[in-house]
């Protein structure tokens, strides 16, 4: 299997958003995680790679789009 490349400042900056609009609803990693699946501690200690299609779930559970979300993360 190849290898996967981690650019780190943007993983850092997606973590960021993800907490900052997690937070900002309110929502608790345990709900979150109950309600879809995703183990989103991991994600927001940045340990780890995140796939598209997690960060697709991710935003359609937060209700934003993908183009929203890359947009706030241009603007950290």
């Amino acid at each position: 299997m190849p290898k996967q490349f981690q650019n780190i400042d943007l993983l850092n900056k997606i973590v960021l958003c993800i907490k900052d609009i997690r937070k900002s609803k309110k929502i608790t990693l345990e709900v979150f995680y109950f309600d879809t699946g995703i183990h989103l501690a991991r994600i927001e200690q940045g340990k780890q790679n995140i796939t598209i299609s997690t960060l697709s779930k991710i935003c359609e559970y937060f209700e934003i789009s993908l183009s929203d979300f890359f947009a706030l993360i241009e603007n950290k």
